[in-house]
């Protein structure tokens, strides 16, 4: 199977934390949907995965599969003042 790099990756903020925006069909192709942590969340297709450990999964996961993180553009959108509405969308527990 051929897995999909995206060529760009957003990232969101509050004042306390920090999530960053990928598709769900990525984190299946890279086998590790059922190691994602429920405190990040989902909304549609969308999983927003918390910066300290799940956004980690991820880059080590392309990582083993050949790609180069440097590869991937990265872009910060949405730094909230205050809550982000992130917070309110269905918890991730596989």
């Amino acid at each position: 199977m051929k897995i999909k790099l995206p060529n760009k990756l957003i990232f969101h903020t509050d004042p306390g934390h920090g999530w960053l925006a990928c598709k769900r069909q990525l984190l299946a192709d890279l086998g590790i949907t059922d190691k994602v942590s429920c405190f990040s969340y989902q909304k549609g297709g969308t999983v927003y995965l918390e910066e300290d450990c799940d956004v980690t999964l991820l880059f080590d996961a392309l990582e083993l599969h050949g790609f180069m993180i440097e590869d991937i553009q990265l872009r910060i959108r949405d730094s909230y003042r205050e809550r982000s509405p992130i917070r309110s969308y269905a918890s991730f527990c596989p």
